[in-house]
C-alpha cells in the first residue's frame, strides 16, 4: 500500500518489551532488532525492559506503560508459544479494552510465506489498552522483521493509505 508523501509524518513513542526467561539486556537480539527497525522508520524508544514469564509481572508494567502519556505503543517480544512459560497473550488480554484479533491472523500469514506450518506456533496477538496500542510477537529475530516490514511499518506511519493505527490514535478513548 502506498505512503502519501503529501501527508506529515508523525512519529510515535514506543515502549519495547522483551519476554524472556533466559535473556539479558546485552544478549536481547529480538528487542535489538526491533529498537533498530523502528528507530530507522522514525519513531521514538520511549522506554525499554526485559521481564521474565511471569504474566502478574508483565501485566504491572504494562499498567505502567498505558499509564504513561510519554508512550503510545507497546511492542513485546517473546512469550507467545504454547509452552507452560508462554503467556504473553494471557497477559495482554488482562489489560486489553479491545483486541485486534487481525493482527494475530495477519502475522501468521505472512510468517507462513517464511516458515510454514510451524507458523501454527505462533499466538501473536495485539489490542488497545486504555487508548495505548499493544503489539505481541514472537521472540525470534525473524518474527521481529516479519511482523515491523510486513504490518507494523506501514500501519505505524501516518502516512500510509488508505488508513493506518496512527490517525485512530485520537480517538481511542472516545465512548
Amino acid at each position: 500500500m502506498p505512503i502519501d508523501t503529501s501527508r506529515t509524518f508523525l512519529p510515535v513513542r514506543i515502549a519495547v518489551l522483551t519476554v524472556s526467561d533466559t535473556r539479558s539486556l546485552a544478549e536481547d537480539r529480538s528487542g535489538d532488532t526491533l529498537v533498530g527497525l523502528l528507530s530507522e522508520a522514525g519513531h521514538e524508544l520511549a522506554d525499554r525492559t526485559i521481564l521474565r514469564d511471569d504474566a502478574d509481572h508483565i501485566v504491572a508494567q504494562l499498567h505502567r506503560w498505558i499509564d504513561d502519556d510519554s508512550i503510545d505503543c507497546i511492542l513485546i517480544t517473546g512469550g507467545t508459544g504454547v509452552t507452560g512459560r508462554d503467556v504473553t497473550p494471557e497477559a495482554v488480554e488482562r489489560v486489553a479494552t479491545k483486541m485486534i484479533p487481525g493482527f494475530g491472523e495477519l502475522f501468521r500469514w505472512l510468517s507462513f510465506q517464511t516458515i510454514g506450518t510451524s507458523t501454527i506456533q505462533s499466538r501473536a496477538c495485539a489490542c488497545v489498552a486504555r487508548g495505548t496500542y499493544i503489539f505481541a510477537l514472537p521472540g525470534s529475530t525473524g518474527a521481529m522483521k516479519d511482523g515491523w516490514n510486513g504490518i507494523l511499518r506501514d500501519q505505524l506511519d501516518s502516512r500510509h493509505r488508505p488508513c493506518n493505527f496512527v490517525e485512530l490514535m485520537p480517538r481511542l478513548l472516545e465512548r
